[in-house]
């Protein structure tokens, strides 16, 4: 594998198990537990480095830098999963939500998407983001809806995934699919479409 410019390894005989590595400017420490082999260390560098370097690579996904990126990327999903067909007004991170991930107005073509979103994988932005554009095509939760939505491959996994963090968050969110009853308006009179 390719390391980075500079990695530096820091043994510990205090470190009995545990292998983990972080970034400083441009060199890249991984910590090791001092009775590692020379074999076990180069191992673990590797995976760490790799590691580290996916991590990285998902915090600089493109969507996560501001609204023109984020909206950016909802367009190139419109294309990719539902024939361009769904065309936002505006895309847009907002404070985090109370009950919801996300929330879309099909009436004006806004999406809006809380910033609790900002450190997830992209993957999960991903569906978030065809969720709410299947809201442009597809008001409701019904059958049609949902056949935009699966058009998208990560569908199920990334659901799993937002259930699996309001959960260990005990965020209380409401389920992904609005199955905990009809969307309700973030504003009086605002008819929304909701993501979890």
């Amino acid at each position: 594998m390719a390391h980075p410019a500079v990695v530096e390894v820091r043994r510990s005989d205090r470190r009995r198990r545990m292998v983990s590595a972080r970034r400083e400017g441009d060199t890249v420490i991984v910590f090791i537990p001092g009775w590692m082999s020379d074999a076990e260390e180069r191992r673990w560098v590797d995976e760490m480095v790799r590691r580290l370097e996916r991590s990285e690579a998902r915090r600089r996904s493109p969507a996560r830098k501001g609204d023109a990126a984020l909206r950016r990327r909802s367009v190139e999903l419109s294309r990719r999963y539902l024939e361009g067909r769904a065309e936002p007004s505006t895309v847009r991170w907002v404070p985090p939500m109370r009950t919801r991930w996300a929330s879309c107005t099909p009436v004006d073509g806004t999406i809006r998407i809380s910033e609790r979103l900002r450190d997830v994988p992209g993957w999960v932005v991903d569906y978030v983001l065809v969720h709410e554009l299947a809201h442009l095509l597809e008001p409701g939760h019904d059958e049609p809806f949902w056949a935009w939505v699966h058009r998208y491959p990560r569908t199920e996994r990334a659901m799993g995934y937002l259930e699996g963090l309001s959960a260990a968050a005990g965020l209380g969110m409401q389920g992904i699919d609005g199955e905990d009853g009809p969307a309700q308006p973030d504003e009086p009179g605002e008819p929304v479409a909701e993501s979890g």
